[in-house]
């Protein structure tokens, strides 16, 4: 399904099937200005994100032909879009199968409009969303690492651009290395023995809060507040499961869980 587009807009695909959920979605994030397609099952939620350039998905978990845990599947082989999940009330499993297949937030059913908008803008916020071109990804800026270098020690970077932290007056670095991981700052790009890493928005805003400070002990309502942007209190689990993810594609033993109080960034 197209979308016929309003310059500087934003696109959300909902993908629900449900009719009266879908429509009442659909009403409602058209009164707050966004520009919405819709679809009523996975297979067809699938060809509409394929055809159009949408700049946030809202996926059922509940969907016939594909259900949404497979197509937030299929979506993160092919995407890095920012993916919300729509579950039932107290489904807990439902959330965790969603967040692992690399949705980025949940919101649950019967769905609170109110929190649905403040979802999306903050999915679009910490994506830092800029109006792309057609067929152009969404621009994502870094975290401000300065603020953090003070506590951070030195960088555990040779590499020709760097600059170590926690210097009077020193610039944040461009490339950081922990191991064979190597993280610019800049180019928002990350590596893995010299190959490039793909990771969400999410999972690279993340990365760059634990490089903001390596060693340093990051608990998870902080990581909420700063990663998420949660103003209210939110579902640790988000950030359990993220952090499983980075894990997977930085390496087990790069992010080293401290039990009681969170997560830091191994250095060595």
């Amino acid at each position: 399904m197209s979308v016929n587009r309003v310059p500087g807009s934003v696109s959300v695909l909902v993908v629900e099937d449900d009719a009266a959920i879908r429509r009442s979605v659909q009403l409602f994030l058209e009164r707050y200005g966004y520009v919405v397609a819709v679809a009523e099952d996975g297979l067809a939620g699938l060809e509409a994100f394929r055809a159009g350039a949408h700049d946030l998905l809202i996926l059922d978990v509940m969907l016939p032909e594909l259900d949404g845990i497979g197509l937030c599947q299929r979506i993160r082989e092919e995407s890095l879009v920012p993916i919300l999940m729509m579950s039932a009330r107290g489904d807990a499993l439902d959330v965790v199968a969603g967040l692992e297949a690399g949705a980025d937030d949940y919101v649950v059913k019967p769905v609170d409009t109110a929190v649905l908008v403040a979802r999306i803008r903050m999915l679009l916020r910490r994506a830092s969303f800029q109006r792309p071109e057609e067929g152009q990804k969404p621009a994502i800026r870094p975290p401000d690492t300065g603020a953090r270098a003070d506590q951070a020690g030195a960088a555990t970077s040779n590499q020709a651009g760097a600059v170590p932290l926690g210097q009077a007056g020193a610039v944040p670095p461009k490339l950081l290395v922990f191991g064979d991981v190597t993280v610019n700052t800049i180019g928002l790009e990350v590596h893995r023995d010299g190959r490039p890493v793909p990771l969400t928005p999410t999972e690279l805003r993340l990365l760059l809060q634990f490089a903001a400070a390596p060693g340093i002990v990051l608990d998870r309502r902080r990581l909420l507040r700063d990663v998420w942007d949660y103003g209210w209190e939110g579902d640790t689990r988000v950030v359990d499961l993220c952090v499983l993810r980075l894990r997977k594609k930085i390496g087990t033993g790069r992010i080293e869980t401290v039990r009681g109080f969170g997560y830091k960034l191994v250095r060595d």
